[in-house]
Parts: structure tokens; sequence; C-alpha cells
């Protein structure tokens, strides 16, 4: 597959108002963590030292598309900065939780699709592949969204059956950072951190694929996010020496 390079991705996607099912408390509670979160990470994302690590086979750029994203929860604010304003899609769920984490990702140039692995799991697959047949990328956050933690999902390799496009794993290390006590132990960047980045080489999943071969990719999916995790948490103290490019997009 190669990048779409015909169709700009959008600076920023605005949100209509914030849904009446929350309560009023709710929604003065998601203003605030939503306007906080977007400069937390506007703020911090330029301080960060990153370098980028490839597999051999993974994306040849981080705006290569289209392509299905495939990384852990625990990164996902690291993940925003380093693929902002790119147009990617996202699964994003009808949670309180999903509700603000995709409300902020929008003001980043994200395009969210409502839906989860619970609920409204097709639609929103539907909607993820109509976005492929369109040259988009399209993401993950693959033990999201409440886990276990470090446990791939089934859906994305479906939607790489389903779709004919590839699957893409990264792992965003960081070196120092405030690790949260929730589910999937979230991890936010300290200013001027050393950052690696580092891809997987690209799963392609048959369309004739069974389903016992499904449960085989998705293992391979599970193995390649092991791998690269272990390596950019071993190296990400090397940033900075040379040996990894600097962080480039296209």
């Amino acid at each position: 597959m190669t990048e779409a390079s015909t169709r700009e991705a959008p600076a920023t996607v605005e949100a209509g108002p914030i849904p009446r099912r929350f309560t009023l408390r709710q929604r003065i509670v998601l203003r605030f963590i939503i306007a906080a979160g977007y400069f937390f990470i506007r703020m911090i994302g330029p301080t960060l030292r990153v370098s980028v690590s490839r597999e051999e086979g993974a994306q040849e750029t981080l705006a290569q598309r289209p392509l299905i994203l495939c990384f852990w929860h625990a990164g996902i604010i690291p993940a925003t900065y380093a693929f902002r304003d790119l147009g990617i899609r996202v699964m994003s769920s009808n949670s309180y939780d999903g509700e603000y984490m995709g409300r902020i990702i929008r003001k980043f140039g994200f395009v969210a699709v409502k839906g989860s692995s619970s609920r409204n799991a097709v639609r929103a697959l539907l909607g993820l592949r109509r976005a492929l047949q369109e040259g988009w990328a399209v993401a993950f956050s693959i033990d999201g969204p409440r886990g276990p933690r470090y446990k791939v999902k089934p859906g994305p390799v479906a939607l790489a059956r389903s779709s004919g496009v590839p699957l893409a794993t990264f792992h965003v290390a960081v070196e120092k950072a405030w690790v949260l006590n929730t589910w999937d132990r979230l991890i936010i960047p300290m200013p001027f951190s050393r950052v690696l980045l580092r891809t997987g080489k690209l799963i392609p999943v048959p369309e004739n694929a069974g389903d016992g071969a499904i449960e085989r990719y998705q293992q391979e999916v599970q193995d390649s996010l092991d791998r690269i995790r272990e390596f950019a948490e071993e190296n990400v103290h090397r940033v900075g020496a040379g040996e990894f490019p600097d962080y480039k997009r296209t």
C-alpha cells in the first residue's frame, strides 16, 4: 500500500456540543478535562526529544496510508502528538472516558468513528472500512477501551481481512513520565523527555483467511507489539546519541 498523498488532512476537527446524556456536572468536568488535556499535549509535545526506529518491512513514514495502525492504550498521549494533523480515523467509545479522549484527539486532527469493542462495534468497523477505502489510515488502541492490558483484540485483524489493508504496529516509549494508576497505566510524558517510536513490519491479512487463520494473525500482531515494546523500552535512553533518525512524519 502507498501513501494517498492527494488528500489533505484537516488541521483540526471540531466536535459538536457535549451530549445531553451526561449530567450538567459531567458536562462541566468534560469541558475542563478537554481544555486542560489539549493545552497540556500542545505545550509538552514540542519539548519532547523524539526519534523513530523501524523494523525491516515497517511503514515507510508515519503519514503513510491507508494502513490499520495498532498500539497499546497506555501510549495514547504521546501517540496523539506524534500522529497529529494526519486525518487518522479512530474508534471512539460512547463512554464518559471515550467522550473526553475523542474530543481531545479531534483537536489534533483525528476523526472519531463512534463505537467500541463492546458496543456498536459493527457500525464503527463499517465506518473504518469506508475510511480505508477512501485512502485514510485508521488507528486502534488495541487493548482498549477497558483492557485487559497488553492483550490484542480481534477487531483490527478482521478489518484487515475485509479491507485488504495491512496492519501496522507501533509503540511509543517515554524515558521520563508520570504513570497513572489506571487499568492501562496511562503514560504522561514529562517535559523534555526522550521518546522512541518503534514501528513493526507490516502484517497483511489475506481476504480468504479463515477463522483459524484469524487467530494466528491476531497472535502475530500480539507478538509484534510485544517485540517492539520491549525494543523501545530498552533503547529509549539512547535517543539523541545518533543511533536513531530524528522524528519525521513524511
